[in-house]
This record gives structure tokens, C-alpha cells and sequence, in this order.
């Protein structure tokens, strides 16, 4: 197995410790508390949404666990794939530094630059998976 494709298995490992890292979020942002002063509707599409971001993380993870290889070849899939996901990641990163409240992202600073630095590590790789062969 070649280096990329190494890399690559190592960024299913970051998409699943991201993951796992959501399950955290409810209680250190207060997202009971927040919600409770929102229609019910708008908390159940929050949940909703909160529960997908996860469940994506996972398959994003297991694609490059099982998928490699595949993903750091020359075919059409194997280019199309990295480039989706670093579009993923390329754009999570000016949400992350523009949109988010500073002042939350300030009182969780450790939790920020860990994310941020995951978001680069995987938006550098897929874009390197994309061109390097």
C-alpha cells in the first residue's frame, strides 16, 4: 500500500474521532438548555441534523478504511471521491473560522484549533489524493 493510501486510512481514523467527539457536544454546548427556547420543530431538525453530521462522519470514515486503495488510485472514482470530500472539508474551514460565535470558540479554544487542525489535515490529503499518484 502506498503512502497516500496509508494517509488515507488514517483519515478514517480522524473522521471517526470526530465523530465520537460529537457524542461530547450536547453537553458542553448546553444543547438541551439552548433548545428548550426554540419551536419543537427547529429542535427536531437540530437533532436531526446533529445525528446525520455523525452517521456521515462514520461512513466517511469507513470509506477510507475500506476503501484505500481505491481512493488513492488513478481512476475516475478514485480521484472523484477525494475531491468530494476535500470540497467537504475546504468548505468547513471558513465556517469554522468566520461563522462560528468567536466567543464560543474562544471558551473552547482546545476544542477549535483540535478541529481545525483536522479539518486541514483532511482537506490537504483528499486534495493530495486527488493529484499525487
Amino acid at each position: 500500500m502506498n503512502r497516500v493510501a496509508v494517509a488515507i486510512q488514517i483519515a478514517g481514523i480522524v473522521h471517526w474521532v470526530l465523530a465520537a467527539a460529537n457524542l461530547f457536544l450536547p453537553g458542553t454546548l448546553q444543547y438541551r438548555e439552548n433548545l428548550a427556547r426554540v419551536p419543537a420543530i427547529i429542535r427536531q431538525i437540530f437533532v436531526v441534523h446533529s445525528v446525520y453530521i455523525v452517521m456521515v462522519l462514520l461512513l466517511f470514515g469507513g470509506l477510507c478504511l475500506g476503501f484505500a486503495p481505491e481512493l488513492a488510485g488513478g481512476s475516475a472514482l478514485g480521484r472523484y471521491l477525494p475531491a468530494c470530500l476535500a470540497g467537504f472539508w475546504l468548505l468547513r474551514l471558513p465556517l469554522q473560522w468566520f461563522y462560528f460565535d468567536r466567543e464560543v470558540r474562544r471558551r473552547h479554544r482546545l476544542g477549535d484549533v483540535t478541529y481545525t487542525a483536522a479539518a486541514v489535515f483532511l482537506a490537504g490529503l483528499f486534495m493530495l489524493a486527488v493529484w499525487v499518484r
